[in-house]
């Protein structure tokens, strides 16, 4: 980092094992410090946390006050992430962070803010709540504002709070607006937040990773299941996302796996705050390999070893699909990248191949293999649907004492009651191709 950082943190990157700088950071550390704005296009993976992290510290090491720095995420688990990064990075110099989102108590967070910490990482509602409500606190003092991942906080239609934050906060500050996407919803908010910005752009064709083998099948919708059971045996090893459409889906594949003896995790956003980032951390701790998710999961979550990002159903935004292939092959290592089209995505598809400028090749798999899964997987299929039925009906009976409707590991009552479990083919069924004539 000879970006002119100082000696302090080009220590801390070290012991972080950050030998040298991205390419967006060689970009917008020395802009950044040399007292201008910062309008940073970059994907996630590309290590703008540090780009705008570093220099934030740099100036709080020079001038050190609290409530220095907000930091505003379109989701919670952006926000822990970012200040994950920035308590590593300032671990030596005693740096506060305080993480303000929707799903935990105001109460303790008011708390918190009371303490004054040095850097408030906020979702926009959760911040305006506290702007309103939280007797002495305020942005008046900020010297730093970031906007990270700019295209998604305002594509959530954030954009009444953040102008309203906008409001608040002083005219004469520094403004870092982070977004992989210029839209011009961002442009619109480039005009009203920064001051003769420098543009640091990184990889402007939407790329996905050089290192990243990206591969779809085609396959008819209802064997997608039997389709996923046979790769995740095939690959068997590596770590898995699997992203599918809604949390419905993310939860019956989860349980479907799970009766095949595959320990999956699901992330959606029906799942509690605590009960998602344990997800994350079960994942993260390598003690789990398959984690399902919805696009909830899909940006900016830094799970830095997938070996393979499986699309169960195909994205509907075609930018979509190149955030949750950024899940692999991140920081130099490589990845791969399946995604599912059946007859009815062929459109998407083409509008995904169009998008990224590839033409993707087909994954090979082997279709008797496959087909001699049916009769394991559909069983599984329908343990799977009792077992949300259950679920269901568990949320809307009134909760006995803490009948927290858990969906982990211990949940699943008929986890090993599918004949042969999960791993191997279990045996030839009916010699195969008896039934197949008739599809």
């Amino acid at each position: 980092k000879k970006s002119g950082v100082t000696d302090v943190l080009c220590e801390a990157c070290d012991q972080l094992g950050w030998k040298s700088p991205t390419k967006i950071q060689i970009e917008a550390i020395p802009v950044a410090l040399q007292g201008k704005d910062v309008i940073g296009l970059a994907e996630t993976g590309s290590g703008k946390t540090g780009a705008f992290a570093l220099p934030i510290l740099q100036s709080l090491l020079a001038s050190p006050q609290r409530l220095h720095t907000l930091v505003l995420t379109p989701t919670r688990e952006l926000a822990f992430q970012i200040s994950e990064q920035f308590e590593a990075l300032g671990s030596s110099i005693g740096v506060k962070c305080a993480v303000i989102v929707g799903g935990i108590d105001m109460m303790s967070q008011s708390l918190v803010l009371a303490k004054k910490p040095h850097i408030v990482i906020a979702t926009p509602g959760r911040l305006i709540d506290h702007l309103e409500n939280t007797k002495g606190f305020s942005l008046r003092a900020l010297k730093f504002l970031v906007m990270d991942e700019a295209d998604r906080i305002l594509n959530m239609d954030f954009e009444t709070e953040v102008d309203k934050i906008l409001k608040v906060i002083p005219r004469e500050r520094r403004t870092f607006l982070f977004s992989a996407t210029m839209t011009k919803k961002v442009q619109k908010l480039e005009r009203a937040a920064l001051k003769d910005p420098v543009k640091c752009a990184v990889s402007t064709k939407y790329s996905t990773v050089d290192k990243l083998q990206q591969y779809y099948i085609f396959i008819p919708s209802k064997y997608k299941d039997c389709y996923l059971v046979s790769i995740l045996n095939e690959l068997a090893g590596n770590s898995f996302i699997i992203f599918c459409s809604t949390c419905n889906t993310a939860q019956r594949v989860a349980l479907l796996l799970r009766n095949l003896g595959i320990t999956a995790i699901p992330l959606h956003g029906q799942m509690s705050q605590n009960k998602r980032l344990g997800a994350l951390n079960k994942f993260k701790s390598k003690s789990r390999s398959v984690l399902l998710a919805t696009d909830v999961a899909s940006r900016g979550l830094d799970i830095p070893h997938v070996d393979c990002v499986i699309n169960y159903d195909i994205p509907t935004h075609s930018k979509d699909y190149i955030h949750r292939v950024g899940r692999t092959a991140r920081a130099g290592r490589s990845g791969k990248s399946i995604t599912f089209v059946t007859q009815y995505d062929v459109e998407l598809f083409q509008r995904i191949e169009s998008l990224i400028g590839k033409k993707l090749p087909a994954f090979p798999t082997q279709e008797e293999e496959v087909m001699m899964l049916v009769e394991r997987v559909s069983e599984a299929q329908r343990f799977a649907k009792i077992e949300m039925k259950e679920q269901g009906d568990k949320r809307k009976r009134p909760k006995r004492g803490d009948g927290d409707d858990d969906d982990t590991e211990q949940a699943t009552g008929v986890r090993k009651k599918v004949k042969g479990g999960g791993g191997g083919g279990g045996g030839k069924k009916r010699g195969g191709g008896a039934w197949r004539g008739g599809r």
